[in-house]
């Protein structure tokens, strides 16, 4: 009896922590998609807004880093690891999202982040990374589904530039490569802290080299408070959406992992109405409801193969 409720209790804790982390990356995720709008409305140029948040997120888990004495080690694999992820999974992607915001919406960018987790599932089975589950696989169209309603519906009646939509969705595809390299090529024996604040650091690096040999704008006003403010916050959601997202990739694994844009749209979209003024999108009751599900189902997927 003692056994089965240790082994009870084990399983419970083994999908409640990867879930809590997914919930909060989640909630950063949409947090962000907000801040990019709000950076828009200011005049503050996106790859200047981008380059000096990854900056002080950057600042911010390195500080942590060297508190909690797990510093970025820097060796051949590990440069790589960082240089990989940053490209694909912070400056490329997040690039393409933050430059997209002023001509789509920050709702619509939401929504399409929510897109990876069938990309990364079936590149997870084709890699022998995870085996087939009905549970886990229904949970993934689910929220697929749900994420294709809420965007054909913004597709159909949107009156933005197609070209901007179209760059947009390039996006999801390099967060789902992301997802699964950095699962692939976790360097043995680092830690999750020690690894995030090495990929801000390389994709700050990036940001600024872009900026440098471009003619993108990476200077700031310097006699407004509020642009330097919300840098300052856009920095702490970084800080803290790539701390759970290695977690989380630890723990959950990339499926898992690939939900965040499918919460992120569950808390980006009603910011972006309510707070933002933005439209409500067509579908976003049952868009909603599937996403919700497939959480579930991918989470309680993962508790029922292990």
């Amino acid at each position: 009896m003692t056994q089965a409720l240790t082994s009870s209790g084990k399983s419970h804790k083994a999908w409640l922590g990867p879930l809590l982390c997914l919930l909060l990356g989640g909630a950063l995720l949409g947090l962000s998609t907000n801040l990019a709008k709000l950076a828009g409305e200011m005049s503050l140029a996106p790859l200047a807004f981008l380059t000096w948040s990854i900056v002080g997120a950057a600042v911010m888990l390195l500080s942590l880093a060297i508190v909690r004495k797990t510093l970025p080690p820097l060796t051949k694999r590990t440069v790589e690891y960082y240089a990989v992820s940053a490209l694909v999974g912070v400056a490329g992607s997040n690039f393409i999202f933050f430059s997209a915001v002023p001509h789509v919406g920050a709702g619509f960018v939401a929504l399409i982040i929510s897109l990876p987790p069938l990309l990364t599932y079936v590149g997870a089975l084709a890699l022998g990374m995870e085996r087939f589950n009905v549970m886990r696989a229904c949970g993934v169209v689910a929220a697929l589904a749900g994420a294709g309603v809420l965007a054909i519906n913004k597709l159909s009646g949107s009156s933005a530039d197609n070209f901007w939509i179209f760059v947009a969705l390039l996006g999801p595809v390099l967060l789902a490569i992301g997802n699964l390299y950095r699962t692939l090529r976790w360097p043995p024996g680092v830690a999750a802290a020690a690894l995030a604040p090495g990929m801000l650091l390389a994709a700050a690096l990036m940001l600024l080299v872009t900026g440098l040999l471009t003619d993108l704008p990476l200077h700031l006003p310097q006699t407004k408070a509020l642009p330097l403010a919300l840098i300052g916050a856009q920095s702490l959601v970084f800080a803290g959406q790539f701390l759970v997202l290695f977690t989380l990739q630890k723990n959950g694994g990339p499926v898992l992992l690939s939900l965040l844009g499918a919460v992120g749209a569950l808390v980006g979209v009603p910011v972006a109405v309510l707070l933002q003024g933005e439209a409500p999108p067509p579908g976003l009751l049952w868009g909603a409801l599937l996403i919700g599900t497939g959480v579930a189902l991918v989470s309680l997927g993962r508790t029922k193969t292990r």
